[in-house]
């Protein structure tokens, strides 16, 4: 385990967090939602984040944790922001940690969900009636449970997947959150009403049984974001008004007790891989850059749409793969470097400062 009071833990902590930071889609938002999180939760939020998942698997070491994911574009359908992200550390938690996963979305989108899973590099499953989310030798598991987008059958669903599978940790990303109304919108203010389901309901129950919570979001309407709700108004006028009389704003009222912002959902699931690699010093946790690509062309094919383009593109968030593949690229290699994996001059690998 890397040391907390160490000079190496501090430098890749920030250089973790500044990538997540940096203003890949110009959209001129995640500075402001990065300044606020800090003052509400001081500190690295990746690495804080991989420091729970590491600390809620060792004192839970056979319950699975639960990935809440899916934001619905035009027509219901899918964004691949989300989706990725939730295989890419469904993968991580397993390499890592040994952890199973279990991925929670609409039911219309559970061809989706798999495919993005296998793109991912894991074995998908549908889960058993039991809740048993249970090991496969010489398989890497992932297991996907559905949920309908009524209310009264979402809450159903949610209340039995609590306690048939007694997980240790709820996580969401880019799943949208309900406002203080409990209604959900996009972040320019378009209703999703029968588009999702009611999975706020989901940790709220959680977080009542004191299962932790993490949440993964890039805008401030997506489940979690509850920690910024006060600040939201101060830089996005529609986090109290959604511009439709009566239904209140797109900031979401649900808070996780650990939130990770960046520019991209998807880039935020990338950073807490990151910083569990670095934090169990085990580089094969954080994946390849070509299999982000992969998992991200394996969404679309399966009906998974871009959020900026709003069509079957392959790219995050306006963010081409063959650009997303680079970042990646760059966050493993800035990752690797700080951790001391270098190549001196006689070919010799180790930590930079001995091989001088």
């Amino acid at each position: 385990m890397l040391d907390k009071n160490s000079n190496r833990y501090t430098n890749v902590s920030r250089t973790i967090d500044d990538f997540m930071r940096l203003d890949y889609t110009g959209v001129g938002l995640i500075g402001k939602l990065y300044q606020a999180l800090q003052k509400r939760q001081p500190g690295y939020c990746c690495m804080g984040a991989a420091e729970r998942l590491v600390e809620t698997a060792r004192a839970n070491p056979n319950a699975p944790m639960l990935i809440a994911t899916g934001f619905p574009e035009g027509g219901g359908v899918p964004e691949t922001d989300g989706p990725v992200g939730a295989a890419l550390l469904a993968r991580a938690l397993f390499m890592g940690l040994g952890v199973i996963s279990v991925i929670v979305v609409d039911e219309d989108w559970v061809d989706m969900m798999t495919s993005t899973c296998m793109g991912a590099g894991m074995s998908p499953r549908p889960l058993p009636a039991s809740g048993e989310a249970a090991p496969i030798e010489f398989l890497r598991p992932v297991y996907i449970k559905s949920v309908p987008k009524d209310a009264v059958g979402c809450h159903r669903i949610g209340d039995e997947l609590l306690r048939v599978t007694a997980p240790s940790l709820l996580l969401s990303i880019e799943r949208p959150g309900c406002n203080s109304n409990g209604l959900y919108h996009g972040l320019g203010g378009r209703p999703l009403d029968g588009m999702v389901g009611d999975l706020d309901y989901l940790f709220r129950q959680a977080r009542t049984q004191g299962i932790p919570t993490i949440g993964i979001g890039d805008g401030g309407n997506e489940l979690g974001m509850g920690v910024i709700a006060e600040d939201l108004p101060g830089f996005s006028p529609k986090a109290v008004d959604c511009g439709i009389p009566g239904r209140g704003g797109v900031g979401a009222a649900t808070a996780a007790d650990w939130l990770v912002v960046s520019n991209v959902s998807n880039w935020g699931a990338t950073g807490i891989i990151a910083a569990l690699s670095a934090l169990l010093e085990n580089p094969h946790v954080f994946h390849e850059p070509e299999l982000e690509v992969r998992a991200t062309e394996q969404c679309v094919f399966n009906g998974g749409v871009d959020g900026m383009f709003m069509a079957p593109e392959p790219a995050n968030d306006g963010i081409h793969v063959r650009e997303w593949e680079g970042m990646v690229r760059s966050l493993r290699g800035s990752v690797l470097r700080a951790m001391g994996h270098s190549i001196n001059w006689k070919g010799d690998q180790g930590d930079w400062r001995q091989l001088k």
